[in-house]
Order: structure tokens, then sequence, then C-alpha cells
């Protein structure tokens, strides 16, 4: 029986192993799916436990809640991928052997790339909110903080979900005037990019925005480290930023996996072919979402849109056949504003987001590149789509391809 192997259990991973058992006959495939930890996380979630909207209950579901019967599922540390033998070693020296191969480990915030970051101030004036625990401690940090200046800092790029910085922002601005301390504190957006986002023309727009919302913009910053004794962001040309409370998005990485494996780039992303999802090195293995050094957004919504192109892509590999699916770079994003409202933004690897109306059957049209009501909406509608249909591999009213239907050129 043949054998395929699905690394991680993820947003990507968990999509792929549901879609893979709904096609492949269970007489010749066995599927097998690996991940450390038995947890899953709704990841866009974080963004709002630190202002109250969510809680922990709201992003945390049991992993297996999401297996289709029927596939093996082991949660072990995984040591090692040895491809040139087509078998990836596990924690106590379990071999598991592949035909084909899924990486799905992900990216992770990496704090200690930073000196002083993560030193004695951590969690206690400067915090992610990347991670579960950084998320509830900043929570508790705002219940009581007075005002001062918060300084938003994105290290370097790439980093996952890209807009979630600003959103960030957005919804401090939003959380400050509700608090009734706005004029207490001065808001600023720290960034290694020469704007506000990595596409121009919304770089334009979301700058804009950050003006109407008295929230300063540092582009070209480059972080060389924190001097947290002092609350002092400085920079490699020794600029310095002061601070008193610190929002950082740490340098993301891929998994250590990847680096004891042999298989990635100086930050741990694996070389893949940025159209079929196949690795540039391997033939027979597949790589999906953070884990991937395609130039385009660490986020949800590009994995779904990759699944689609990748389940067919195995299949043609399976039956000897060129890999058609094109992935292009399709990314969709809704930006909370704050206020209740929201921005959508639709892009690829070639088109900017452009304004105009995304259309979506029995819900939309969505405004694109403006801040209205209905964005917020389907925005907050989104996790209940996550948990119900994108994690089980459903087939969702969105092309894979990016549509030029309804945008403004």
């Amino acid at each position: 029986m043949k054998k395929l192997l699905i690394l991680g259990a993820g947003t990507a991973g968990t999509m792929m192993l549901n879609k893979m058992e709904a096609i492949l006959d269970k007489d010749e495939w066995h599927i097998t799916i690996v991940d450390q930890y038995e947890t899953h996380y709704y990841q866009p979630g974080f963004l709002f436990i630190p202002f109250g909207i969510y809680n922990k209950r709201d992003v945390i579901k049991p992993k297996r809640d999401f297996f289709p019967p029927g596939v093996e599922v082991i949660f072990s540390k995984i040591e090692m991928i040895e491809a040139g033998k087509n078998q990836v070693l596990l924690d106590r020296g379990k071999v598991l052997p592949y035909d084909i191969l899924i990486i799905a480990t992900g990216s992770k915030i990496k704090p200690g790339e930073t000196e002083g970051m993560q030193d004695k101030a951590w969690h206690k004036n400067i915090f992610d909110f990347y991670t579960i625990e950084g998320a509830t401690a900043l929570q508790q940090h705002l219940k009581y903080w007075e005002g001062g200046k918060l300084v938003l800092n994105i290290v370097e790029m790439p980093i996952k979900c890209p807009v979630a910085p600003l959103e960030f922002v957005f919804l401090a601005d939003w959380w400050f005037t509700e608090q009734g301390i706005r004029d207490k504190v001065d808001i600023e957006f720290v960034t290694p990019l020469p704007g506000a986002f990595t596409k121009p023309k919304a770089s334009k727009v979301f700058g804009d925005f950050l003006d109407k919302k008295n929230i300063s913009l540092t582009p070209d910053f480059s972080t060389a480290r924190v001097d947290w004794e002092n609350n002092k962001l400085v920079a490699w040309d020794e600029s310095t930023i002061d601070y008193d409370l610190l929002i950082t998005i740490p340098t993301n990485m891929g998994d250590e996996l990847i680096e004891r494996s042999g298989l990635g780039d100086e930050l741990n992303f694996i070389p893949t072919n940025h159209a079929t999802l196949q690795s540039d090195a391997h033939e027979n293995i597949f790589v999906i979402g953070d884990a991937t050094n395609l130039p385009s957004s660490k986020a949800g919504s590009v994995a779904h849109f990759q699944a689609d192109i990748l389940q067919d892509n195995i299949i043609s590999f399976i039956d000897g056949r060129p890999l058609r699916g094109k992935f292009d770079g399709h990314a969709n994003c809704y930006i909370e504003s704050g206020f209740g409202k929201g921005i959508l933004i639709d892009f690829n690897y070639d088109t900017e987001p452009l304004p105009g109306k995304f259309p979506l059957p029995g819900v939309g049209p969505f405004s694109l590149l403006e801040e209205t009501r209905m964005n917020h909406y389907g925005k907050m509608m989104f996790r209940w789509m996550y948990w119900n249909l994108l994690l089980k591999g459903a087939e969702l009213p969105i092309e894979s391809q990016m549509l030029m239907a309804g945008k403004r050129a």
C-alpha cells in the first residue's frame, strides 16, 4: 500500500488531510498526519484577545475534531525528514516511510533572534500577539494601562498575516477611544517597509488611514536590538525610538525541523515552486502554507487557495501527468479597522489590491479597499467559516485563482 504522509496539522495540513482523504482510493493509499501538539488555534482570533473581543475559548479546539475517520494520527515531535530515503524520523526512533510527503509545518515567531527583546521586560511592557500566551498577557496588561507611547514594530519580513499589525493599531485606536484615554496614548507604527504595507497602492491607502486615526508612521526602520532597560527600540544605524509599551512582531521563521533536515533557506522556509507547490529539490515532496518560501502572504486564505491547487497537482503526480495546477499568489484579507468597520483586499503575485467590488455568491458583494460595516461582518463571520468549512476541506464560493470581476483597474 502506498503512503501519503502529512507533517503539520495546522490550517494547511488539516485542509490537505481532508481534501486528500476524500479522493484517494482507500484500498491503495494509507494516509498519516503527524503533529507535536493536540490543540488547534484559530490564529486570526489572537488579534482580538488583547481588546476583549475574543477569549481563549473562542480560538482553541482539539485537532482531532477536524480529522476524518480512517486516517492514522500521530502526535509526536518530528526529528528529521530524510528526503533522500523517503522517510521521516520521529521522536524515540520511530520511522515513517512515504511515497508522497506534504510539509505543512508553518512558521513561528522568534523573539530570541533580536537582542534584548526576550529579556526581563518580555510580557511586562514588551508583548507579541502572534501567540496565545502573548495575546492573553497583553489583554491583562491593557486592562490597567493608563496611557503613554505605544509602539508597534515589525522587526523584519516576511511575517504571518502582513495586515495584522495594521489591524492591531486600528483596533488600539478604537479601544483607547472606548476607554476614554485616546488623548493619553501616542501610537506609532514602525516598519522595515517603505510604507504601511507590502503593495504600493494599498500602502498609500493604509497610510492615509493611519493619518486619519492620528497614528504616526515610521518606515524603513531596520530593528537591531531592544534596549529594554531604557525602553528604546534601536536600529542598525543606531537611531532610536522611545516607547512605554512595545508591541512587537518578531522575526518569523519556519520550523527548526526544516533546518535539521537541510531543506530550508536561512529562515527555514522551503524553496518551493511558486506555481505548482512542489519542492524545488524533491519531486515527491509538496509544501503548503507558511512553510513555503513563496512571495505570497502567509495567511489562512492563501493556504486555502493553495490547497485547491495542490490537491489537483498531487493527483496529477500520482497519475504520472504534468502538474497543471498553477497557484497565482491569490490572497484575500479582511482588515478590521475599528469602530465596527473593516476593509477588504484581494490580490495576487502580479496584481495589487484594487478598488471595486468583490462578488461573493449569497453574501456579497463586498467593497474593496474601502472601509465598510459589511467588511467588518465578513471578518467576524470568517471564524465560523474557518471552524465549520475551511478546515474540513469544504468547497467555498471563492475561486482559487484571483478574478478581475468587479475590480477597477
